[in-house]
């Protein structure tokens, strides 16, 4: 343990709660709008960076860069696909989503808005969003908080369960107490750090390398980027996971004005896409500097920066574990606990009913369900990797909501009952492709035939159900259509 680093750890964490209280005096008589959508006044800046901070979570500074240390170029694909994920979510789908949920009576949650797209008075589209929500952002928090464990663990030496409380309880602090505007505000400062440290780490790294003082990589495998096909497109298919990632394109929605649009995709196309190369960078430059130990596992970048920084600056490289951590977490919970309390708890529990004052507790008090529900999956001993972790729930995220969100942005003919059934073969498809074929799960014990991410299978015979399910029933009615029509050409 060294001190400057926990001292700096320490100043981090109070910076970030810090935020939280301060939106929580800001805000204190706001209502649903407030606490889950910001009253949509994001500039620019702060929406690209809380969409990168909260997308990019613990995997890509230990997940990611730990593969391709041990791996090699094989597992390049996947930041290529989220690079050109990401990129058509800006241009496709962050336009017009923001301008159709305003139409569609104001929608601040992706459930809400699939409904109120459609006109629809039928509740059964929410709370299965609701029940999607809820299973994998307790995963998903999961990780963040597996994450924030293992940094404690390695940098201050505490117990690895300590650590994760201690992280899940300055999580939920913020995140309780500030909601969305605390959340983007600690993304955007979390996104800069997390973007300074991945930046600054490889250079060093590569600035140090010393002949005979580090590993040569000459098996030709390791720099082969074309393994088998496999691989390529199960990388490649993690692009389509930002389609249907509800804590993220919902900053699509927060943002202002139609003219900070453009400025927001370039904003966040450019860090992410440096935070990708940089990852990539982390692994193959942490082999050539660290040399090749099996038991690396997912530590590359923390014993790279403890090895070539002093303390008090590896500190704050450090925190930028926690802030990707801790940016992807506050999100999750926020994006769970919006899709309850206004899409279930509100219309359902209590009928339209329920005051600003209590829609905010009921909020918040599910944040705090779902982080514990989240520690308690973090403390299980037979948890996987983070990578693991992330894997899965991002996967079903985006097979469940990525063709209904294409197909209600671009496609007039599309209805209530084609976006019910996409939602619900994307999702059954990705869970029954995990649990019986995947080798991560396996519980059939089954060889996956193909041998690729299940979010490609749920994402195809999603689309594939919406579209067919849509030209078999009835048309949207004319109210639809003529929503369908405003959106397009609005101008605010």
């Amino acid at each position: 343990m060294n001190i400057q680093e926990v001292i700096v750890f320490a100043v981090y964490l109070l910076f970030m709660v810090g935020i939280g209280v301060f939106f929580f005096i800001k805000q204190k008589a706001g209502g649903e709008k407030t606490l889950f959508l910001g009253n949509r006044q994001m500039g620019p800046w702060v929406a690209a960076l809380s969409a990168g901070a909260s997308d990019m979570s613990a995997w890509v500074l230990m997940g990611l860069p730990a593969g391709i240390y041990a791996v090699g170029m094989g597992q390049i694909w996947i930041p290529v696909g989220l690079a050109i994920g990401y990129t058509l979510s800006w241009f496709i789908v962050a336009p017009r989503l923001r301008r159709f949920s305003i139409v569609a009576n104001d929608s601040i949650t992706i459930p809400q808005y699939l409904t109120n797209r459609f006109l629809s008075k039928s509740k059964a589209l929410q709370v299965i969003c609701a029940v999607v929500f809820l299973t994998a952002y307790t995963v998903y928090a999961a990780s963040s908080v597996v994450a924030c464990g293992e940094l404690f663990n390695t940098v201050i030496g505490i117990d690895k369960t300590v650590a994760m409380i201690i992280a899940a309880v300055i999580i939920i602090g913020y995140t309780f107490l500030g909601g969305f505007s605390a959340v983007c505000w600690t993304d955007f400062f979390q996104g800069m750090l997390i973007f300074g440290a991945m930046l600054i780490a490889p250079i060093f790294a590569a600035a140090s390398l010393q002949g005979g003082t580090t590993e040569v990589i000459t098996d030709a495998a390791y720099w082969n980027p074309v393994t088998n096909w496999k691989d390529i497109v199960s990388g490649l298919a993690w692009g389509l996971g930002y389609f249907g990632m509800p804590h993220i394109i919902v900053r699509f929605m927060s943002i202002g004005s139609a003219k900070h649009m453009k400025k927001s995709a370039i904003i966040g196309i450019v860090w992410t896409l440096v935070v990708l190369i940089c990852a990539a960078l982390i692994g193959i430059v942490g082999r050539m500097y660290l040399g090749f130990d099996e038991n690396m596992g997912q530590l590359v970048f923390i014993k790279m920066v403890r090895s070539i920084f002093p303390a008090l600056i590896s500190g704050v490289l450090l925190s930028a574990i926690l802030a990707a951590s801790m940016s992807t977490a506050d999100s999750q919970l926020l994006a769970a606990s919006s899709a309850f309390a206004s899409d279930v708890y509100k219309p359902v529990f209590r009928k339209n009913k329920a005051s600003d004052k209590e829609m905010m507790w009921a909020g918040r008090i599910v944040i705090l369900i779902v982080a514990v529900v989240a520690l308690v999956i973090a403390l299980a001993p037979g948890t996987k990797t983070i990578m693991s972790l992330v894997e899965n729930a991002w996967g079903l995220f985006g097979a469940a909501f990525g063709p209904a969100i294409i197909l209600s942005l671009f496609w007039k003919r599309f209805n209530f009952s084609g976006a019910l059934a996409g939602i619900l073969t994307g999702a059954v498809v990705d869970i029954a492709w995990l649990v019986f074929l995947n080798d991560g799960l396996g519980l059939l014990k089954l060889e996956n035939p193909l041998g690729i991410y299940e979010i490609l299978p749920g994402f195809v015979l999603g689309m594939i159900a919406a579209v067919v399910v849509s030209l078999m029933t009835k048309k949207p009615s004319e109210e639809v259509e003529e929503l369908f029509d405003t959106a397009v050409n609005y101008k605010g």
